[in-house]
């Protein structure tokens, strides 16, 4: 059951990057509104985390049986990790930092479009096979 769910999970997160880097490109001003909204309440940035360490719980989990699952342990536990720790910051410096940083990486939207349809399809090619173990 949990190993489904794991499955699932990380099959959402490769769909999520596909149409991220999708939007990015066939319709850029929607993708930098949904961008420039995360961490722009609490609520927001805390619910970020929660999905955030829920992917990366569902790596850590779903690895063991995926292609390249060293990659995807630390990957996963990078996620965790990083998370993690921005629990322990107040929203509003999350905040500043994301209205520093997002429109840097704004600046570079179909580089950004391009990596997410990448690693999007990484992550379901390799998760996959595992369907079947």
């Amino acid at each position: 059951m949990i190993d489904t769910l794991a499955l699932i999970i990380v099959l959402l997160a490769g769909c999520y990057l596909l149409a991220l880097g999708s939007v990015a490109l066939l319709k850029p001003e929607r993708a930098k509104r949904f961008l420039l909204g995360f961490v722009a309440s609490a609520y927001l940035h805390y619910f970020e985390l929660l999905l955030r360490i829920t992917v990366g719980l569902a790596f850590v989990v779903r690895a063991p049986v995926m292609m390249f699952a060293e990659v995807y342990i630390v990957f996963g536990w990078v996620l965790i990790g990083t998370s993690a720790m921005l629990c322990c910051i107040p929203w509003q410096q999350h905040h500043q930092f994301a209205q520093w940083s997002v429109p840097q990486a704004l600046r570079r939207l179909t580089l950004v479009a391009i990596s997410s349809l990448a690693l999007g399809a990484f992550i379901i090619i390799c998760a996959l096979p595992s369907i079947w173990h």
